[in-house]
């Protein structure tokens, strides 16, 4: 997975920013130089975007690509230039929607927002709003109430605002369906890879060549910095842990969420809903003279269409499910097998209930488990919301070290190894914050503790250096062997190249090549079959109106890749459901995007490239 993220960093870090806020993202392209005002990065139409907000911005991104790759990311190679200015730009065209939204009035009411917050599947439980969920939500963020609230009124117009500049595009019945048989166009190809290794015997390296090298790039061959630390952690999990929880608490919980765990009585019942008393009880001798007929009954004179096919069946049904109260009763206080005529809001009822699976709860012992893991939990939270703030200001106020914090809080110091800069190390301390603390010029001058990271939801984390090593120049006979394979590699790409440029243009001639294809198969837009997406465009978007057609795609340090298309089948003109919708979705993004070009157009926009840069 790491080599699959290094490989494609550029698209992780194009990743990030769409990860921060659900707003295109644009070039920055002329903005006239801002001074002053140290801790401000921007400023849209005199509104300042602070530095603490484009850091927040920042970690927030961090965190989510760190879950979308399961934590196996570099932080250091994410934090380019062009992946800062590309997060500004997105804060920029943020920033310029709210505007927008605020000047049309679209602010929503608080009691709307807590409706929102209310009705959210995120915060229910069996159905009904979770405080415990809630609060658990707010605490992971470090947010309060009041100011989720606060910026729900806000956000939320901001995102129906854009939904409605996204959702509304509506492309021709012709456009459509020439897109769509683009997407679903397939071709054939064969393929041969031309690789570099193929090529590194011939060439040709020694000492001087080395040596040339290594002096011209000596920033290639430095020792990275590097520190060992110690640090503690304080966490939710931990303090629920340490108080355990009595079997008197997990009695009263059980006796408390009774309702939770208590399975209702269900019947399986049927009925004939006739016009009046009458016929009713004329249907309802005729069931119970012959009770095998009920099904005949209802498809002949039920006038629920619904469940008049069905033999009148209204499957397995609770008290509640039951819209009728009366219905309800009647059900509930037959015995199985028994026929009688109900009469409801909605006419007069042939009942016959038909089974009866009684009401059961789940035994305390098959849910102790499960109930003194959330007690824990509970407790735990409980513990670190009135540990955190302690645990911070000790850390702080008694910088120089860890051992105070550690016997008030019970918690164990740990050391670490060696830790580089650039590297990425295990649990807890790989957070971006975190490490950039520990290598702060006050942490590594004076071994002063950092500040306390929340390095995850309900996790705490202060560290110390202990050891430092700065960056340093490894010596030419260290990393001899490394250059030289490199430049074997290097110099074997660009023959490789010119090998498979040469055999691409005798190809276009219709002149021998001498090359051995690949079995054949079939590839579209739709179906990739494993190819990479740049090599893919560069398939279906060749000239085919001659065949065989031929593509080659230089694979960086890796060779050259030919590519033979032999047949082209036509898709369908007609768009499926799945197919518009992406097709509507690229047209809704384009209006979008033209949308913040007119108000990027028309606004004040200043960045501070100081303040951007700073670390």
């Amino acid at each position: 997975m790491f080599d699959l993220v290094h490989k494609y960093r550029r698209v992780v870090q194009v990743i990030l920013v769409l990860l921060v806020v659900p707003f295109a993202i644009w070039g920055v392209e002329s903005y006239t130089s801002m001074g002053g005002a140290r801790d401000t990065v921007a400023k849209v139409n005199g509104s300042e975007i602070t530095l603490r907000e484009f850091t927040e911005q920042y970690r927030v991104q961090q965190e989510q690509v760190k879950r979308l790759f399961g934590g196996q990311v570099d932080p250091a190679m994410l934090d380019s230039p062009q992946a800062r200015r590309a997060l500004l730009d997105s804060m920029i065209n943020q920033r310029l929607i709210a505007s927008e939204v605020a000047r049309n009035h679209l602010v929503m009411s608080r009691e709307a927002v807590i409706d929102a917050i209310t009705s959210s599947p995120d915060f229910q439980e069996n159905g009904k709003f979770s405080a415990a969920l809630y609060t658990g939500y707010l605490q992971s963020r470090g947010l309060t109430d009041a100011r989720n609230v606060a910026e729900l009124q806000t956000q939320l117009p901001v995102n129906r605002f854009v939904a409605a500049l996204t959702e509304t595009a509506i492309p021709s019945k012709t456009v459509t369906s020439r897109l769509a048989a683009l997407e679903s166009q397939r071709r054939e190809i064969s393929e041969v890879r031309i690789s570099a290794q193929q090529f590194q015997s011939q060439v040709k390296i020694d000492d001087a060549k080395l040596k040339a090298y290594y002096d011209a790039n000596p920033g290639e061959f430095q020792a990275p910095e590097r520190v060992r630390a110690e640090y503690v952690v304080l966490s939710a999990e931990a303090l629920g842990k340490s108080e355990p929880v009595t079997e008197e608490e997990v009695r009263k919980a059980y006796e408390a969420r009774a309702a939770a765990y208590k399975v209702e009585e269900q019947r399986r019942a049927r009925h004939i809903l006739v016009k009046d008393k009458a016929e009713a009880d004329k249907v309802a001798a005729q069931a119970k003279a012959a009770p095998n007929s009920f099904a005949e009954l209802a498809k002949k004179h039920s006038q629920d269409t619904a469940s008049a096919g069905n033999g009148g069946e209204l499957g397995l049904v609770t008290r509640e499910s039951l819209v009728s109260p009366k219905l309800a009763d009647a059900v509930f206080g037959m015995k199985q097998g028994e026929v009688q005529v109900v009469e409801s809001e909605f006419g007069v009822h042939v009942v016959q209930v038909t089974g009866i699976q009684a009401g059961t709860s789940r035994p305390f012992e098959e849910v102790r488990a499960e109930l003194a893991a959330d007690l824990a939990k509970q407790k735990g939270q409980k513990k670190f919301a009135e540990a955190a703030e302690s645990f911070s200001n000790m850390v702080y106020e008694q910088s120089d070290s860890l051992k105070p914090v550690a016997e008030r809080f019970k918690l164990q110091v740990r050391t670490t190894d060696w830790i580089a800069k650039s590297s990425r190390p295990d649990g807890v301390l790989d957070n971006p914050k975190l490490l950039g603390a520990l290598f702060s010029g006050d942490a590594i001058r004076n071994k002063r503790n950092t500040d306390a990271v929340e390095v995850a939801a309900n996790t705490l984390v202060a560290a110390r250096v202990v050891e430092h090593q700065p960056a340093a120049q490894r010596k030419f006979e260290e990393v001899k062997d490394e250059i030289a394979q490199m430049l074997r590699q290097r110099e074997g790409s660009e023959l490789a190249l010119k090998d498979g440029t040469a055999k691409l243009e005798k190809l276009k001639k219709g002149e021998d090549a001498g090359i051995s294809w690949s079995a054949p198969r079939m590839v579209s837009r739709r179906d990739a079959q494993g190819i990479p997406a740049d090599v893919l465009r560069r398939i279906v978007s060749a000239d085919v109106s001659k065949l065989p057609a031929y593509v080659g795609v230089p694979i960086p340090d890796a060779g050259y890749l030919l590519v033979r298309i032999s047949k082209v089948v036509d898709g369908g003109g007609a768009a499926d459901a799945q197919a518009a919708q992406r097709i509507v979705g690229a047209f809704g993004a384009a209006d979008y995007d033209a949308y913040v070009a007119a108000l990027r157009e028309r606004a004040d926009i200043q960045v501070n490239t100081a303040t951007l840069e700073k670390k």
